[in-house]
């Protein structure tokens, strides 16, 4: 999406609340200066969702609630959009990444998106590490995915998938299986 296009989006979003809590809307904007600022900031933070995500969020809002939103309602907004994306919550891709047997790409995944946070968190990393170190990772590569898909972008499980998949059940060589073995002693303090 261009920027012209988001700040069209921006604008539209703004004038709607102006309409919509008119009261509350010039008391938070109280000139035009302190709304060009807030107008920046929701540009920046809102920049991963499409224009179309962005007007549903903000008629979400606007149906839901009396009160004027702030930036992290309408990214909540934004990100509830996904479910129209077939996307799960992050947590339960999470679950979902964890339990999928080999070969996952053969598993009947919910979404796409969910195959490639496991996959870029690593498949022997979800199977052998700790939760606490998992987690933050697969959510970060989830939510990058998930924004991905929210901009439009069509993600796909395909013989490529399975052709890296393959690379990485291989069994390693010695001096591979070593250096991994001093890797995981010095995660360990061993």
């Amino acid at each position: 999406m261009d920027d012209t296009a988001r700040i069209d989006t921006i604008n539209q979003i703004f004038a709607l609340f102006r309409i919509n809590y008119h009261n509350q809307f010039y008391s938070a904007f109280t000139d035009t200066a302190l709304l060009n600022q807030a107008k920046r900031l929701w540009l920046e933070s809102l920049r991963y969702y499409s224009t179309e995500c962005l007007l549903k969020a903000a008629r979400q809002v606007i149906e839901q609630s009396e009160y004027l939103p702030t930036l992290n309602k309408m990214i909540e907004a934004c990100n509830a959009q996904s479910g129209e994306t077939g996307l799960p919550s992050a947590r339960e891709a999470f679950i979902e990444a964890c339990m999928a047997p080999t070969p996952r790409t053969a598993h009947s995944w919910t979404h796409p998106a969910v195959y490639h946070a496991g996959a870029q968190t690593g498949w022997y990393e979800l199977e052998t590490r700790p939760e606490y170190v998992t987690w933050p990772r697969f959510e970060k590569h989830y939510d990058a995915l998930r924004r991905r898909v929210l901009k439009g972008e069509e993600l796909v499980v395909d013989d490529e998938c399975a052709t890296i998949e393959q690379k990485e059940q291989s069994p390693l060589d010695k001096s591979e299986g070593l250096a991994r073995i001093q890797a995981l002693r010095g995660d360990l303090d061993l």
